[in-house]
């Protein structure tokens, strides 16, 4: 199956919605005045060296000529948290200004696709934002922040969490509620005070109670259909943690499709892996039977295909690119007939930048 995929326009992200993607850019997190017993990275470190205060209009009307392309993860027409790329003014306050894009009746409204929604309650007001030396971002928000539903407390963190950390300084989340440090969330009290990660995951999906003790979450990505549309929905899952992890995330996209989701299944359902995966260098190797083609008489993998995989493998750490191949084949291809002919990266679906 063929899907048109589009880039949202306010205009990723894993790519990210990712309407083709989810990763997402180089901007800097500028800082406000904070208490002094909260360490601050040292203002000439790279990207860290700006104030976060709102409080220069004329700045702001000087840098709105120039656009900055964002990753924000928003609700979907079912609630499922989703990463969509928009393009917003670049301004001074990278991660206040984002936070703000994430409210409700706020300035995104009008550049969300029909169906999607912001998480934020409304008329909330980020107050200022700080990141510590340990890689700690410290959002301050106004008391309109406790407006919303207890069932969409974690959703809402989930969002915020991978929204911010993918900032390059940021590693979690703390909040405050004008200006008082909180340790559960004030609605349904989800424990806060060690801060929030992406560690904790995000649309959690089990088959089966897991045995924490012998299991560790991972996060991998299905496409979804809205309209014309094709976006990366992450979904943390839990693996044995005796099991091969990249042989785990394939077996999960292959066998075990969150459905209630609304994600695809782009997988023929007789495909599988002919050998386990082999990481050199940072290319993971995939050799996959015949069924990985969509075309009985053609060489032919999906995008779809592709882009899942690569979005699920590829972590920009240990896994640089991959290397997908097909037993007896030398060679492979796209549906448009683009040749296959080096390792694919995350950078071949969408232009990668550091945040």
């Amino acid at each position: 199956m063929r899907t048109k995929k589009i880039r949202v326009a306010i205009t990723a992200g894993v790519g990210m919605f990712l309407l083709s993607g989810c990763f997402q850019g180089a901007e800097t997190i500028e800082e406000i005045d904070m208490p002094e017993d909260i360490p601050i990275i040292d203002e000439t470190e790279e990207n860290m060296n700006e104030s976060e205060e709102t409080n220069s209009e004329e700045n702001d009307v000087e840098e709105t000529a120039e656009t900055t392309e964002r990753t924000l993860y928003v609700f979907d027409k079912d609630g499922v948290v989703a990463p969509i790329q928009i393009e917003i003014p670049k301004i001074e306050g990278a991660a206040a200004q984002t936070v703000q894009y994430l409210v409700k009746d706020g300035p995104v409204t009008e550049l969300l696709p029909e169906g999607f929604a912001a998480v934020l309650p409304e008329k909330t007001e980020v107050l200022g934002t700080n990141v510590t030396e340990d890689g700690t971002l410290i959002v301050d928000l106004s008391a309109q922040f406790a407006n919303y539903e207890a069932e969409d407390e974690i959703r809402i963190l989930e969002a915020m969490t991978h929204t911010l950390t993918q900032f390059e300084q940021v590693e979690n989340i703390k909040l405050r509620i004008d200006g008082e440090d909180i340790d559960e969330m004030p609605v349904n009290g989800t424990p806060i005070a060690n801060g929030y990660s992406k560690k904790h995951g995000i649309n959690i999906h089990m088959d089966e109670k897991p045995h924490l003790q012998h299991s560790e979450l991972v996060t991998i990505f299905y496409p979804k259909q809205h309209e014309e549309m094709t976006y990366f929905v992450p979904v943390s899952t839990y693996i044995d943690r005796t099991e091969d992890v990249f042989e785990a995330k394939v077996q999960k996209l292959l066998e075990n499709i969150p459905r209630e989701l609304g994600v695809q299944d782009v997988f023929q359902q007789e495909v599988s892996l002919e050998k386990a995966p082999e990481l050199n260098e940072g290319v993971l190797q995939l050799v996959f039977n015949e069924y990985i083609f969509n075309d009985d008489e053609l060489p032919i993998i999906q995008k779809d295909v592709m882009e899942t995989l690569v979005r699920s493998l590829v972590d920009g750490e240990e896994v640089q690119a991959i290397d997908v191949q097909v037993e007896q084949l030398d060679e492979i291809m796209d549906e448009d007939g683009n040749v296959y002919d080096t390792p694919v990266q995350l950078s071949d679906f969408q232009q990668m930048e550091k945040m």
